[in-house]
């Protein structure tokens, strides 16, 4: 059976998709053909460049998201802003974001796997498959340039730029190419939320695009074929959390693994429904998230336990799940690091319990760090219990600890999610600073 990975757009926060890519590969699926649209031409090319998974996690954890800034020429902003060809040039992602995510293009295009890069000419108005045995990174970047973000590429008669207003993932080349079946990785929002602001709009639009031009490729393809589809539970963050640091690629990744093995351990061979809902997402529920680093010796190893906690909120009538998370650990006797699912956290009269499965040496450990945490403020969580008793299925146990500069980075990292505007975003931080950590986690049966 021939299979492609096809993975869709979604700005600077693909890195998602790194995620993805791993537990496909722990899960033990290999791809025929990988074809890559706007954002996920990044991916596209770490995987033909023949990476394995944890090179793929180093170079995210390393890149400098501001690379992907570049200024124009300065004549260009002396033509004033109307005629601005757009708000910076392509530089940055050829010579430093490409290179920094270890994309080498003769690997790429030697590459024994098939793959495509899509972009849109704007001359014929059309979206090309490139094959990787013609791509250049001069080429990956137009296929990410977004109108007003970056220019596109003028070359032999095309102008080349991104195809996401067109089609933000090439279903029907995958079944050109012979696939039966095919993996969508898809991280562009699909949820009824409809936001305010010329960001958030703009942002639609390309929802709109993205989603209304996979649904009518998947109604008119030309024959039977089992379709896969990961995605997040709710729309993943934007661009802008990203760049100003308010998530990291680190979080982003294990969203990707997590929200993977969620969908592979419930996958049917027969796939999913070709229609509108196999992108549907939740609406996001507001709540704060934070981050969290605990250290310490485990069976005569140093190991780190660093965590993401997502905290939903209480809202009357809502049933989303309660506090999740996400996170790794790092433990030289389980090689290295290891990214965590199935992440949640339970909470008690005298402190909290972050639960998860990891999977070391290709089988699943059942993970445990217990936090005993006097007080109820929320701010309790971090000046306070910053002792961790740590453990796992197969009996390995120590201790961890929370050191102070630790928490401080920890209580720094608090932020608002599924909050829109500066009004509702501090409503959220002082909603739980007057529920109390315990209480907001009981009242979402954490």
């Amino acid at each position: 059976m021939r299979r492609s990975l096809v993975l869709a757009g979604g700005g600077m926060r693909v890195a998602w998709q790194t995620g993805v890519v791993r537990a496909l590969r722990e899960y033990g699926l290999t791809f025929d053909h990988v074809d890559g649209t706007s954002g996920g031409i990044m991916t596209t090319g770490m995987v033909l460049s023949g990476q394995d998974s944890a090179e793929m996690g180093r170079r995210w954890s390393a890149l400098d998201v501001h690379d992907f800034n570049s200024a124009l020429p300065l004549a260009d902003y002396v033509k004033g802003p109307w005629s601005l060809p757009a708000l910076g040039s392509a530089d940055g992602v050829v010579h430093k974001v490409l290179p920094g995510l270890g994309i080498d293009v003769e690997a790429v295009r030697s590459s024994p796997v098939e793959g495509t890069f899509n972009m849109v000419d704007f001359v014929t108005k059309t979206c090309v498959a490139v094959p990787n045995t013609e791509i250049d990174l001069e080429l990956m970047a137009a296929g990410m340039s977004l109108p007003l973000f970056m220019p596109p590429l003028r070359r032999d008669g095309h102008v080349w730029t991104d195809a996401v207003w067109v089609k933000d993932a090439n279903v029907g080349e995958a079944l050109r190419r012979g696939a039966h079946e095919v993996w969508l990785v898809w991280c562009i929002g699909n949820s009824r939320y409809w936001g305010d602001g010329p960001l958030e709009q703009y942002v639609h639009m390309i929802e709109m695009s993205a989603n209304g031009a996979l649904f009518a490729e998947l109604a008119t393809a030309d024959r039977p074929f089992v379709l896969h589809v990961v995605k997040p539970s709710y729309p993943l963050p934007l661009d802008p959390e990203f760049f100003t640091g308010r998530i990291t690629a680190d979080t982003l990744m294990e969203m990707g693994y997590r929200d993977t093995w969620n969908y592979l351990d419930v996958a049917e061979p027969s796939g999913v429904a070709k229609d509108p809902t196999c992108t549907m997402m939740h609406d996001p529920p507001r709540g704060v998230r934070f981050r969290e680093r605990m250290r310490g010796e485990v069976d005569g190893a140093g190991l780190v336990l660093d965590v993401s906690v997502e905290l939903p909120l209480p809202a009357e009538g809502d049933s989303s799940p309660g506090a999740r998370l996400v996170g790794h650990i790092d433990h030289e006797p389980w090689g290295g690091r290891v990214l965590l699912a199935d992440g949640r956290v339970e909470a008690d009269r005298t402190g909290l319990t972050y639960l998860a499965r990891a999977r070391p040496a290709r089988t699943w450990q059942e993970v445990s760090a217990r936090r005993e945490i006097g007080g109820d403020r929320a701010v309790d969580l971090f000046s306070e219990g910053r002792t961790v008793a740590f453990s796992t299925g197969d009996g390995c146990s120590g201790r961890l600890d929370l050191s102070l500069g630790d928490a401080a980075r920890s209580l720094e990292s608090v932020e608002p999610v599924g909050a829109h505007g500066l009004l509702s975003r501090t409503e959220a931080l002082a909603e739980l600073a007057r529920t109390g950590l315990r209480r907001t986690l009981a009242g979402r049966g954490a």
